[in-house]
């Protein structure tokens, strides 16, 4: 159907007078903001068709209308899709991969056979986990375990050791 076959007018005036009819429904029921926002979308038919810009609003409707009806009706775009879907999802699994890789390999770059919880040298991130070094003892650290080292501190139990932790980094960026 093409625009010129189609009577604007009554049609405007009729999506206009509907509208209306609702927006005084509107009115008595939610209060006056809605009843005068919906008089006012009601009125934007017949203003469009006296104003002579319905022609317009037809042609963006009808180019809105074929791109989708496109979309959906081709295959080709489809495929465009699917290859979009796949390279979204191979993105994601590389990243995944070289996060592993990284975890990997950070723990045993990062540790000699002097560095433990218990050797003094760093504090554990977590209980069990790998040792924080500051970048002073990394290259300094000897090879070798020196032969004669202090008693070390009694061990604590584990929880006040996490809020030790805590107090250190708070300590180091000068709170509390």
């Amino acid at each position: 159907m093409s625009f010129s076959q189609i009577a604007w007018l009554p049609l405007c005036a009729g999506v206009t007078g509907v509208g209306l009819v609702l927006s005084f429904l509107l009115l008595r029921r939610r209060g006056a903001a809605a009843g005068l926002r919906g008089a006012a979308w009601s009125l934007l038919p017949l203003a469009a068709y006296l104003t002579g810009a319905l022609p317009t609003v037809w042609q963006i409707g009808t180019a809105i209308a074929g791109f989708f009806t496109g979309l959906a009706f081709n295959p080709a775009v489809w495929a465009g899709v699917a290859v979009t879907g796949l390279s979204v999802v191979l993105f994601l699994v590389s990243g995944v991969l070289r996060g592993r890789r990284r975890a990997a390999a950070a723990p045993a770059a990062s540790e000699t056979p002097a560095a433990s919880p218990s050797a003094g040298r760093g504090k554990p991130l977590a209980p069990g986990g790998p040792v924080r070094q500051p970048e002073q003892q990394r290259k300094a650290a000897p090879a070798v375990k020196p032969a004669a080292k202090p008693a070390a501190k009694p061990a604590k139990p584990a929880a006040e050791d996490d809020f030790s932790d805590i107090e250190d980094i708070l300590k180091r960026h000068g709170i509390g």
